[in-house]
């Protein structure tokens, strides 16, 4: 499937539903282990943690030294934070 294939929707889509119907914590991390390969699982949880540091008031020069990932995606992840209606944001007040 490519980005811009309309199924990518339909099934991102399905999965957020799943994913909303349980509060199973540990089934979620077991379906997302399943599901994702070991690199992207260790890209995922940087990409969390890039967020929980910017919130925290972290420089993004230091995140990107701390968790050995690049500006561009720090930067990606301070934008969405900045947005009037942030996901991100909304995220972070459900932990």
């Amino acid at each position: 499937m490519t980005t811009d294939d309309p199924r990518v929707e339909q099934n991102l889509s399905e999965l957020a539903l799943a994913l909303a119907k349980t509060d199973d914590a540990a089934l979620i991390g077991n379906f997302l282990r399943g599901i994702l390969t070991p690199a992207e699982t260790a890209d995922i949880a940087a990409r969390w943690a890039l967020v929980k540091d910017l919130e925290a008031g972290r420089s993004q020069r230091e995140i990107a030294k701390n968790l050995g990932i690049s500006l561009c995606k720090i930067t990606r992840g301070s934008r969405e934070l900045k947005k009037p209606d942030s996901a991100f944001r909304r995220m972070l007040g459900l932990r």
